[in-house]
């Protein structure tokens, strides 16, 4: 057998492909191990969106070339791969920049790895796969292998057409592409008999999705959803990533008429400011962005936000961060998260003239992570004393002690719960923690007199 150490950076979407990648070379052999020091293969499947990511990944790679040098030392032999959304930007120059790289394979081409690896292993150099390939990569990977988990991600949706300046995901991920939805039904399927209770959609713009369905129309993915919605066993949905542009109206009804799509909502706003906006290309305005909030709450008032925000994108002024800050107090989001602007080579805004000075950018996030924060803490104080269904993810710190998920995505520590992962059992909250919830098991007495 050989070993198998893969490092995840960035987004879900990541997760989902470095398990595939895992699935697709197990037949070669490979089982994973946690170390990189320990392995025969390293993947590192990095991503491009945060600042300095290229960097980041270069100086882990001087570190495996240590790694792989002792290991020729000894008899030994280490491949080193970079996949990803670093490896689809940077190409050639991964291995210009560190030859102790065997492989550089970008996200629409990892289902080549076990030809890419015969390649190497034949002694003809480097192997380098970077193009946007026509055939569909899920239709050459294996099922996902049955790792006995409670949730799963299910990649539904690849790439963006909405190219936001600031972004580099129309570059690295290609154009939107949805998959077929009887693909998806059967992957869902398998992972809901192998135990999977809960799965998270996954796409750049997940709400985009249009995918051939059965009767060879385009469905969208509310109807998607009701869909899998029907699969036994399978008792919870979620998506992520959406963008304002793509809720339509029958998404919005999904969360109203589907039990199983849970009541919590990513939805990125970047900035609350129309002249920011526009300059991001987003193509909405605050207003429409507010609007289609309360729709949202309309159908579903229980429903929980979450947001993206981007501080001191270039030109942004006092008054467009203002804006920002007061769409937030508007909105009251569950949870969000919250970036400096960074430029991005290659995107429109890097060649903004009207750069945010640092010291004001950090200033602005400051102040926005302080509003965003206690946003979050009381959402998550008006939680105490409420009984929420729980799902069972796995085992706690303590003793006997199992963690969950609220609908809302909330960590929730049970004692004397253990048993229970895999379940969703109904779960009283008795305290708000930093960054979780903790919560005793709802006895059938008070089940009974509840009702």
């Amino acid at each position: 057998m050989k070993r198998l150490f893969i490092k995840t950076y960035g987004c879900q979407m990541n997760v989902y492909d470095s398990a595939r990648m895992a699935d697709l070379l197990a037949p070669l052999g490979f089982t994973a191990t946690e170390t990189a020091a320990d392995a025969d293969m390293v993947i590192l499947n990095t991503c491009h969106i945060r600042e300095k990511a290229a960097e980041k990944v270069y100086s882990e790679l001087g570190k495996l070339k240590r790694l792989k040098e002792a290991r020729a030392k000894d008899g030994g032999r280490m491949v080193i791969a970079v996949a990803g959304c670093v490896a689809q930007a940077e190409g050639k120059e991964i291995i210009a920049r560190q030859p102790a790289v065997d492989i550089v394979v970008g996200p629409q081409s990892y289902q080549r790895l076990p030809e890419m690896i015969a390649k190497i292993s034949r002694g003809t150099g480097h192997a380098l796969e970077t193009e946007f390939p026509a055939e569909d990569k899920f239709d050459t990977l294996p099922a996902p292998a049955a790792h006995g988990a409670t949730t799963a991600f299910l990649t539904v949706q690849e790439g963006c057409d909405k190219f936001c300046t600031f972004c580099v995901v129309p570059y690295t991920r290609g154009a939107e592409f949805s998959r077929p939805v009887a693909q998806i039904l059967a992957e869902a399927k398998g992972l809901a008999d192998s135990g999977v209770r809960e799965i998270t959609l996954l796409g750049q713009n997940v709400n985009a999705y249009c995918g051939t369905g059965p009767d060879g129309n385009a469905w969208s993915l509310a109807k998607l959803i009701e869909a899998l919605a029907k699969i036994d066993r399978l008792q919870r949905l979620r998506f992520v990533t959406s963008h304002p542009r793509d809720m339509s109206e029958d998404l919005i009804a999904a969360h109203r008429d589907i039990p199983q799509l849970m009541p919590y909502l990513h939805l990125p706003v970047q900035a609350g400011s129309d002249t920011i906006l526009a300059a991001m290309n987003r193509g909405h305005t605050a207003a429409d962005y507010l609007k289609l909030v309360d729709r949202i709450r309309a159908a579903r008032p229980d429903i929980a936000l979450s947001g993206d925000f981007i501080v001191g994108f270039p030109g942004e002024t006092d008054a467009d961060f203002k804006a920002t800050l007061d769409l937030v107090k508007q909105v009251e989001y569950a949870q969000a998260y919250s970036f400096k602007y960074s430029p991005r080579p290659g995107t429109p805004a890097a060649a903004i003239a009207r750069q945010v000075p640092e010291e004001v950018k950090e200033a602005r996030l400051a102040e926005l992570q302080a509003l965003l924060t206690a946003q979050q803490k009381a959402f998550n104080a008006s939680c105490a004393g409420r009984t929420f269904p729980v799902l069972f993810e796995n085992p706690g710190r303590k003793a006997g002690q199992a963690v969950g998920r609220s609908p809302y995505l909330q960590p929730v520590h049970v004692e004397d719960a253990l048993s229970l992962i895999g379940s969703i059992v109904d779960v009283r909250i008795e305290a708000v923690l930093s960054n979780s919830l903790k919560g005793v098991l709802v006895s059938s007495r008070e089940k009974a007199l509840a009702h």
